[in-house]
Parts: C-alpha cells; structure tokens; sequence
C-alpha cells in the first residue's frame, strides 16, 4: 500500500512557476514508477509527466514539454514537479501516481495509487 500527498498548489500568475510536491509513506517507494496527472473541470484526468523508480527515465506530455520537469528523490520519498512559465491552460487540479509499472502511468486507468490532489490556478 502506497499513501501519496501532494502540496505546492496555488494561485499564480501567467508566465509564473511553481513546484509541487508528493511525500509518499512506505518503504517500496523506490520500487515504483511515479507520475502526474492532471484534471480541468469537466474534462478526462490526463497524463503530465512520469518517471521509472531510478529516476533514468522519464517522459513529459507535448504541451508541457520544455516547461515542465519531473524528478525524483528517493532518499525524502517525493516526487516532484517543476512547472515553469505556466499558462491559464494549466489550470487544473495535479493528482500524483504510483503505479509498478513505469508504462501504465501513460493512461489514469492503470494507475495503481493515486493522491488527493493539489489545485494548481494560472491567471491570465
């Protein structure tokens, strides 16, 4: 069993950044893939960006790429995701994910473990 808690969320500012976290309890977190998803009111919770258990592969969406990086820190047990130059279109509420297998982080359904969520808001 895997607890996730996401933090970092908030209010910004177009062109702005902020850093999320997820502190997961257990101590198998470095046996699993972890990832972010995103969620906009009334539409599918969509994949942002995850990473495999060494922290040596990772993948971003398209619309996020160059913006957006995920890491890792195994020691602490967190993930995190650094978002830079942010747009109103990331508006969104961030899950974090933890699934054992670094391929099915690419689709919600898989998805093993998830948080409650952090409400990440960009004004125009």
């Amino acid at each position: 069993q895997v607890q996730l808690v996401e933090s970092g969320g908030g209010l910004v500012q177009a062109g702005g950044s902020l850093r999320l976290s997820c502190a997961a309890s257990g101590r198998t977190f470095s046996t699993y893939a972890m990832g972010w998803f995103r969620q906009a009111p009334g539409k599918a919770r969509d994949p942002v960006a995850r990473i495999n258990w060494s922290g040596d592969w990772t993948n971003v969406t398209n619309s996020v790429k160059g913006r957006f990086t995920i890491s890792r820190d195994n020691a602490k047990n967190t993930v995190y995701l650094e978002m830079n130059n942010l747009k109103p279109e990331d508006t969104a509420t961030y899950y974090c994910a933890a699934d054992s297998a670094y391929a099915e982080l690419a689709n919600a359904y898989y998805v093993d473990y998830w948080g409650k969520g952090t409400l990440v808001t960009v004004s125009p």
